[in-house]
């Protein structure tokens, strides 16, 4: 059922980025619904793989941290708010721990089933979905924590913030470069 939900809303998901592309739309956020529903595809279709799917659904715990920090960012909060920067630090921690902490463990999982019976019976489709899926979204989260980490490590250190020039009485032409 989890899956099937999920399924519904990556579809939603994606019908909003294409109708809001201009303020929503991310062709890596296109990617990992791609993926995922390529993947969640064959568990629903085919009732393969559930416990794999679960496990990879935890990841979604960071989401909501995401999409507020989303919402301060529409609504023009400056990064420096202290509401900001604490769902900044909360969504890098969780994230963290959501969606790379586990890397080890789901894919020691992952390598425990190859070479069986059970493995074999999967089919090659299934296989290559979930394999392909599960490395797709990986290499995703591996480049959005290096993004949330480099952009909390920005906030908490003051160097993200934009320099002001001390010299008051300096004219300023529009040059269209700040």
């Amino acid at each position: 059922l989890n899956v099937a939900i999920t399924c519904g809303y990556l579809l939603y998901d994606l019908f909003l980025l294409a109708c809001n592309w201009s303020t929503m739309g991310d062709s890596f956020f296109v990617c990992h619904h791609l993926a995922a529903l390529y993947a969640y595809g064959y568990v629903l279709t085919r009732g393969v793989l559930p416990y794999f799917a679960n496990f990879r659904l935890i990841s979604e715990l960071s989401t909501p941290f995401v999409n507020q920090r989303w919402f301060y960012e529409v609504l023009k909060y400056p990064r420096s708010h202290r509401m900001v920067v604490l769902n900044g630090v909360a969504m890098a921690v969780v994230f963290f721990v959501v969606r790379i902490a586990v890397m080890p463990s789901y894919w020691a999982s992952v390598f425990a089933t190859f070479g069986t019976p059970e493995f074999e019976r999967l089919g090659l489709g299934a296989q290559v979905a979930w394999i392909t899926s599960c490395i797709a979204l990986d290499v995703l989260n591996i480049i959005w924590m290096y993004k949330i980490a480099r952009g909390c490590y920005k906030v908490l250190t003051g160097r993200g913030r934009r320099k002001v020039k001390a010299d008051a009485d300096e004219k300023h032409s529009n040059n269209h470069t700040d």
